[in-house]
């Protein structure tokens, strides 16, 4: 199995990135998919949190490690780069790059989710 919390790179045409994605349990909330962008050579990141909720799915006994998935059957799986670079792209039409925080990642997912197809 890879090791999800290790910072990969990603180049895009003005920028390079690295990122990680991890799982982590709420303690009274919903488990949550994690996607953090560091702008290379800063040392905090943008965080995407994909929280489980009504029709939003992050990976458990059903799902691959790391995909996060709406009830429409669309799906992205945050391990692949493929799927970060359409997000980092969403992000920064949104005007959340470079950016420090937490951000609601479902907000930027069908926007991902059309570039990636």
């Amino acid at each position: 199995m890879p090791n999800n919390h290790r910072l990969r790179r990603l180049a895009t045409e003005d920028a390079v990135h690295l990122w990680s994605v991890r799982h982590r349990h709420a303690r009274t909330g919903p488990c949550e998919e994690v996607l953090s962008l560091y702008a290379e050579g800063s040392k905090v990141p943008l965080r995407l949190v994909f929280r489980e909720g009504e029709g939003r799915y992050v990976s458990e006994a059903l799902m691959a490690t790391g995909c996060v998935a709406k009830s429409d059957s669309k799906a992205l799986n945050l391990r692949e780069p493929g799927a970060v670079r359409q997000l980092v792209n969403a992000a920064r039409a949104a005007g959340w790059l470079p950016g420090v925080g937490e951000r609601d990642g479902w907000v930027l997912f069908d926007a991902a989710f059309r570039g990636a197809g």
